[in-house]
């Protein structure tokens, strides 16, 4: 499931020609990958496989017109159903795409808070290796994301996202 499931979020995301600054999209959904494997103790084994295909489908529905049905297909529902989890919602800008009602169903799908940590992880060590400015708001929307997305299990996440957001 896992190479199948990697297979189709890289070609649906070069299907719509998606990147990662001036890399293929594929760069930033192995690196989230590489960020659960790191942390992968924090979830159950049985539950790992669906977690690492999460990783690579955790933004096909937002960024590659995919839809959960096409997931559904391409993948299982636990996949599909973390897929849509980490979908944004509709809005004008990130606060509004990221409102409470996208949290909340994050946390009502397991692991999917895992998921995002992931991606957090991986786009703030990408944003701070690159200069970006975004690193920058990563760091002014720390506190309010790791409120929104706090889980007990996931403070070795938390731990680690700090460090990145505080080592210069």
């Amino acid at each position: 499931m896992l190479q199948k499931t990697s297979e189709y979020a890289i070609y649906a995301h070069q299907k719509v020609n998606h990147k990662y600054g001036d890399n293929d999209y594929a760069y930033h959904l192995k690196m989230v990958y590489e960020v659960a494997e790191k942390f992968s103790y924090l979830v159950a084994e049985s539950e790992r496989e669906n977690v690492y295909c999460g990783c690579w489908v955790h933004d096909i529905i937002e960024d590659a017109r995919e839809t959960y049905n096409d997931v559904l297909q391409n993948t299982n529902e636990t996949i599909a159903d973390l897929a849509f989890a980490l979908t944004n919602e509709k809005g004008k800008n990130r606060n509004e795409r990221a409102n409470d009602k996208y949290y909340q169903e994050m946390h009502e799908i397991p692991n999917a808070i895992f998921v995002k940590f992931c991606d957090r992880i991986a786009n703030i060590t990408h944003s701070k290796s690159q200069g970006s400015n975004m690193y920058e708001k990563y760091k002014k929307e720390n506190a309010n994301f790791i409120q929104k997305t706090y889980r007990p299990e996931l403070e070795d996440m938390i731990r680690h996202i700090d460090e990145l957001l505080e080592n210069e």
